[in-house]
């Protein structure tokens, strides 16, 4: 499983790093990115599915390997 941040829909709001930030980090401008390339770590797929449950703007999409 993969996670990805859309740059053109992030606003920076940020609830994603808060939620779970082994899988995102924030920039110096407020938007959220990816971190490990996008790969969920095992364990973390319910963390990986609440953030794109919680994202205002749908930037955040997971693909399944």
């Amino acid at each position: 499983m993969r996670v990805q941040v859309d740059p053109a829909r992030c606003q920076g709001h940020n609830r994603c790093a808060t939620l779970a930030p082994e899988l995102f980090e924030v920039d110096d401008y407020g938007l959220a990115h990816a971190l490990n390339g996008g790969v969920v770590l095992p364990g973390m797929e319910d963390k990986a599915r609440l953030c794109v449950d919680n994202c205002p703007e749908f930037a955040i999409s997971i693909a399944e390997d």
